[in-house]
């Protein structure tokens, strides 16, 4: 090899980004490849209603529908999770179950591979074999890990931070995540966790988070969530926006919904579209901020569909669609899978990545849960591919702190993998606490990433 040839090849390797970015476009995976879908027209598969009647609730839903693609190994598995390790009920709308191992084939070993590999299965249909076998719990998970009940000012009404609050309408979705932080509410009870209820009928709940607000002119972001905006009925949603956009100090009105993606056809239909049409129209003119908030955590979840209901929404007068994902391993908890998955969203979807939520200590979500210290190689290596505004912040959300973005740690013990953060400002039950401002907040990395001697401390522990 001649002296130019090897300055030649020494060039080439540092060429090489660790990165590549290419084009990708949006595909609407075939949902006929399933035999139950067989004979599903495209007319159906676009319409809310259809998508609604034929959810996934159990594994004989799920064994008529793939029938012999899976072994039986994987409903045995996936039984084994309900009945001993499931925080959260099944329901899966068809859409988002479409877009799991999309290009399997129909070899029911490769498939069943496939189907036990896929990142949307993983969390949206986990299976016993995926929790960790050691620790599936840390011995600080809580039901409701972030403490929001305890800072209800009214039913669903969480005022955590200064000028933001959380409100949550009701307490259902159209899908369930496994990973669902607020598990402890959300959703059906399992054989694990008898969840918890709101108790008021939903219009005196609105009525109380109306008055908390109108008497409190400090809070003027508003989130509305739930559960999910989407099974809100229509009227009922769009007269509590107006309400809220009746009081001065309200600002930012923001919509949390994960249906954006797993029910793209909700967001589609015209009798919610020209009702969006109506409220943005409103907010702009009254001043207001109003924006949708999904959350999609794999490229393979953003379809056409779903990129025709978030141009859809803009296109009626929403600000913005933003995405809220949450990192997980074995799902997005990689480089190239979170630029694959922002490039999706904001290059073909037009959704602006946004965060990307530490996984909350709840129970039994060990296995999807990274450490601190991987979280902040994660945003050390997306950064300077996507634009300034599009590049998302990894976020750890820190009991009884709130968002921080993984490099505001104050203090970090790697063996034990326990982090220390402090805050500048009261949440809502410690206008009285003198110390709040000057303490510091734990919270604990997943044990299994711990060297054997953070291991061995933690055995002891428990």
């Amino acid at each position: 090899m001649t002296a130019a040839t090897t300055v030649t090849a020494a060039i080439q390797a540092t060429d090489e980004q660790p990165y590549s970015y290419t084009r990708r476009e949006l595909v609407e995976p075939d949902w006929r490849r399933f035999p139950g879908w067989r004979d599903v027209t495209e007319a159906q598969w676009r319409d809310a209603q259809w998508q609604r009647v034929h959810c996934l609730r159990n594994i004989k839903q799920l064994r008529a529908l793939l029938g012999d693609l899976l072994e039986e190994r994987f409903y045995d598995d996936l039984a084994a999770d309900q009945e001993h390790l499931a925080t959260m009920s099944m329901l899966l709308p068809p859409q988002m179950l479409n877009t799991m191992a999309p290009d399997a084939g129909d070899d029911p070993v490769k498939f069943t591979e496939a189907f036990y590999a896929d990142p949307i299965r993983r969390y949206m249909l986990p299976v016993r074999s995926d929790r960790d076998p050691r620790w599936p719990n840390h011995p600080y998970s809580s039901r409701d890990s972030l403490h929001e009940a305890e800072m209800w000012v009214v039913e669903g009404l969480t005022h955590r931070y200064p000028t933001k609050v959380l409100a949550e309408l009701l307490s259902t979705c159209p899908q369930y995540c496994g990973h669902c932080t607020r598990m402890d509410l959300v959703g059906n009870s399992t054989a694990q966790v008898d969840k918890h209820k709101l108790t008021l009928k939903p219009v005196d709940r609105q009525d109380e988070m109306i008055a908390y607000l109108k008497k409190t002119p400090g809070v003027r972001d508003v989130v509305v969530s739930g559960g999910d905006v989407a099974n809100v009925p229509w009227h009922q949603l769009e007269s509590f926006l107006m309400r809220l956009m009746d009081i001065d100090t309200v600002r930012d009105i923001r919509l949390a919904t994960k249906a954006l993606a797993g029910l793209p056809q909700h967001w589609i239909q015209p009798k919610v579209v020209e009702g969006l049409e109506r409220v943005a129209r409103t907010a702009h003119r009254r001043g207001v901020n109003l924006a949708i908030h999904t959350h999609v955590n794999h490229a393979q979840s953003v379809t056409p569909l779903v990129a025709e209901a978030a141009r859809t929404a803009l296109e009626v007068g929403v600000r913005d669609v933003r995405n809220q994902g949450v990192l997980m391993r074995g799902v997005n908890a990689t480089p190239s899978d979170l630029l694959d998955l922002c490039f999706a969203l904001q290059g073909e979807a037009n959704i602006l990545p946004y965060y990307f939520y530490m996984c909350d200590m709840i129970p039994n979500a060990e296995h999807w849960r990274v450490a601190v210290w991987e979280a902040q190689e994660l945003q050390h290596a997306i950064m300077g591919y996507l634009p300034g505004y599009a590049t998302p912040r990894i976020v750890c959300d820190v009991p009884y702190v709130g968002k921080r973005w993984v490099h505001q740690v104050h203090e970090y013990d790697r063996e034990r993998g326990i982090s220390y953060w402090t805050k500048n400002y009261r949440t809502g039950i410690e206008h009285h606490d003198p110390d709040a401002l000057s303490r510091q907040y734990p919270y604990y990395d997943p044990i299994g990433t711990l060297p054997d001697a953070g291991q061995e401390w933690w055995s002891r522990q428990a």
